[in-house]
């Protein structure tokens, strides 16, 4: 059992008060058989009203409305989290081994037609040139690996870049530059696999690293293909690996707007704006103390 305090602080600056919009918030890591929330506090500023719901992909939404103007909104939360032991590996799977393409049970199909249509048509056929260049021999006779392998080549093809702007680049811009963000590596990774027929989502979440366990940490982003029988296997492009213990999923959803940690407006101009800051620390909390360190 691996038991992990996560700490995720979102900062906007202005010029002056400015109103809010309403936000929405993706940040409580999704519970299942690995993975256990053993406690959350959320702390926002200004004033506020919230509410939690549960959208279309089973993902915890925060919807927050302000109830007045301020020039810096704070959006601190602080959770502890529970890894079961052990995470599902590779050699678990010799036995479940599935041919590619993959087919799907018909009862699955309409499900998993929604995570199988590209999020930008418009790259598909940049997407096969490079796969023609990339994966020019798929093993038909193991998904799994195949998956893994296009894994390996987003992370080979594109230099990781962290970068400050809103949203994602198009997988062609992604190809084209040759860098990018985590963000625009998984997304790149998303809609390849479409394009060979994987059903796949985007996660959004957190990564236990050197850098979060120094405090300078930001969110992270990786991709979930979905295998006949083994269901949902992580698979980071940035590190050029599945994922592991070291992976917290926040969110999943067939398209990266879908699961944006923090997203809102404000009224105002854009010479309001001044910046946004963001931090993940995590640390690993002994066994018996999963109390929420102050």
């Amino acid at each position: 059992m691996v038991t992990l305090q996560i700490e995720h602080q979102t900062v906007y600056r202005y010029t002056r008060p400015v109103e809010f919009g309403r936000h929405r918030l993706v940040i409580r890591p999704r519970e299942g058989h690995d993975v256990r929330v053993v406690q959350l506090t959320l702390d926002i500023c200004p004033s506020h009203q919230l509410i939690w719901s549960r959208d279309v992909f089973g993902n915890s939404i925060a919807l927050v409305d302000f109830l007045q103007p301020a020039d810096r909104l704070e959006i601190r939360s602080a959770v502890v989290v529970q890894r079961s032991l052990p995470f599902s590996a590779e050699a678990h799977h010799a036995r479940w081994k599935q041919p590619f393409p993959v087919v799907y049970d018909p009862l699955e199909t309409i499900a998993a037609s929604c995570y199988q249509a590209v999020s930008y048509p418009d790259d598909a056929a940049a997407l096969r040139s490079w796969l023609n260049e990339a994966l020019p021999y798929p093993d038909h006779t193991d998904a799994e690996a195949t998956a893994a392998a296009l894994n390996i080549a987003v992370n080979r093809r594109i230099k990781y870049l962290r970068r400050s702007e809103r949203g994602v680049q198009s997988p062609a811009q992604t190809l084209q530059l040759g860098s990018g963000s985590c963000r625009d590596m998984a997304t790149l990774l998303m809609d390849a696999a479409r394009v060979l027929g994987f059903a796949t989502r985007f996660a959004s979440g957190y990564l236990d690293c050197a850098a979060s366990i120094a405090g300078r940490a930001s969110t992270h982003a990786w991709t979930e293909f979905y295998l006949p029988l083994l269901g949902w296997r992580g698979f980071d492009p940035t590190l050029g690996e599945p994922t592991s213990l070291k992976h917290v999923v926040t969110g999943v959803s067939n398209h990266p707007r879908g699961v944006m940690p923090v997203s809102g407006l404000f009224n105002g101009t854009s010479n309001d704006y001044l910046d946004m800051t963001v931090t993940v620390k995590t640390e690993h909390i002994p066994c018996g103390r999963e109390g929420l360190a102050s």
